[in-house]
């Protein structure tokens, strides 16, 4: 598998490819932002799997560079920081980051949230068999003002649209579509993440803090203490 490394430290970048090189990955290292754009240029030769994004970058700042990667394509990121705020968690995955990771970090743990990314990527826009037959409409789920539509992967509260990232979306319609039903962590794990590695746990939390804080209704999703969450009905 391509990896771009954007790293501007070089003796962190020479460490880290040698691990990852040995690892069977093949490393591309950018020093700044524009390098790494120019590098995910369509031109530049087979497209990368995973890029691992340092935040402290020469010319650029990296919540700006993912912002500009995530416009052009769907490669997943993985923001690799010293920042561990949680602040700083939500916005790197708001603007599309596929995961987080804070320095210092156990290698077998990045080499880990590496190939979960990459295992869970979806080709852009697969063909649907010939064969199969197309599926009628499928209605909008409505729970009180929120309203999800599924086909189209948007969310409306109280008739305004509101902006998700990808996993986000996917989490909210997981427990959408049985409401009042608890989640088990490592189900919504498995199903929204396709990976039962438990470090993926820290990402649910601060994907549901973020889902709550979008969508104005901290009450909307239930912390289910010891088992995982739920998704209640707001009264009418």
């Amino acid at each position: 598998m391509r990896l771009l490394l954007v790293e501007d430290d070089n003796h962190v970048a020479a460490a880290l490819s040698a691990v990852l090189s040995r690892h069977g990955f093949d490393v591309t290292h950018a020093r700044s932002g524009e390098e790494a754009l120019q590098a995910l240029l369509p031109d530049t030769g087979a497209p990368f799997g995973v890029v691992l994004l340092d935040l402290g970058l020469p010319d650029q700042d990296g919540f700006e560079v993912c912002g500009r990667i995530r416009k052009r394509t769907a490669t997943p990121v993985i923001m690799v920081t010293a920042r561990s705020d949680v602040r700083s968690r939500i916005h790197g995955l708001n603007l599309g980051a596929d995961d987080y990771v804070v320095k210092p970090y156990d290698t077998m743990e990045l080499l880990a949230r590496i190939h979960a990314v990459s295992r869970r990527t979806v080709p852009a826009d697969p063909a649907p068999p010939a064969e199969e037959p197309v599926a009628g409409p499928q209605p909008p789920l409505r729970l009180g003002p929120v309203t999800i539509e599924l086909p189209t992967r948007q969310v409306l509260v109280d008739g305004a649209a509101v902006s998700l990232t990808r996993k986000e979306f996917d989490l909210l319609a997981l427990l959408a579509q049985r409401p009042g039903v608890v989640f088990r962590r490592e189900q919504i794990i498995s199903q929204v993440w396709r990976t039962s590695w438990e470090g993926t746990g820290r990402t649910l939390e601060v994907h549901i803090a973020s889902l709550r804080s979008k969508l104005r209704m901290p009450a909307l999703i239930e912390t289910v203490r010891g088992v995982g969450y739920r998704l209640v009905v707001p009264s009418p």
